[in-house]
């Protein structure tokens, strides 16, 4: 049972991950991946709409993704993609990303394998990767523009889009810590947490949402 309280943190955290950015066209969209569809989803949207004439889908599998991806996040978008209308042609593959970083990495690698000229990427995550993945891409693709999407749900629609309310919560709060840390470890730039999120973020954990919390020894360490 998750507590009032717990749901209004995490209403909290939601809305802080969420970028809030309006799409517009950009040189690529590129589809990071997780166990949620849904990013596919809307990156074929925003490719119909015209917001983006090619699309990276990059990531491999992780404990948390393989059983709904077995094939590799990176493919399953790819298949989804091409049932809802996007030509094969307009989509290129990274398949080997276990992280973020490497999602930005192999990503800009891709596309320069295919030529594609890069001045701003379209950055298509789940809800509450937004504001992570955002600072990522500023960080180690400084020289491009970044404009962020996802589903537009609120939380308590996504959690049951998604059939595990605690999870999608643990997630959320794992993402806070990382926009918190990774600064510290040179993969993203510095943001400003307001005083509320943290307090709200301190409050889950201590309620034991900490499943995808880093071990706090490996937290601790810039060099990890």
């Amino acid at each position: 049972m998750i507590s009032a309280q717990a749901w209004a943190d995490a209403r909290l955290l939601w809305d802080y991950h969420r970028m809030h950015h309006d799409p517009r066209p950009c040189s690529v969209a590129i589809g990071l991946g997780s166990h949620d569809l849904g990013v596919a989803d809307v990156t074929a949207e925003l490719y119909h709409r015209g917001m983006a004439p090619v699309i990276v889908f990059t990531g491999a599998t992780s404990p948390t993704t393989r059983a709904r991806t077995p094939r590799g996040e990176a493919v399953h978008y790819r298949e989804r993609a091409l049932q809802l209308g996007v030509p094969e042609s307009a989509v290129l593959l990274e398949p080997r990303a276990t992280n973020t970083g490497e999602n930005i990495e192999f990503s800009k690698a891709v596309l320069a394998e295919a030529d594609v000229k890069v001045s701003s990427v379209l950055l298509v995550s789940k809800p509450y990767e937004e504001r992570r993945s955002y600072a990522m891409m500023r960080k180690l693709w400084a020289d491009v523009g970044v404009v962020c999407a996802s589903t537009p749900m609120g939380l308590e629609e996504y959690a049951d889009s998604i059939g595990d309310a605690r999870m999608v919560i643990d997630m959320i709060v794992g993402a806070l810590q990382r926009v918190l840390v990774f600064p510290g470890w040179g993969l993203a730039i510095e943001q400003v947490v307001p005083d509320t999120v943290v307090a709200a973020y301190e409050r889950l954990s201590a309620e034991g949402f900490t499943s995808r919390l880093l071990p706090a020894d490996v937290a601790a360490r810039p060099d990890a």
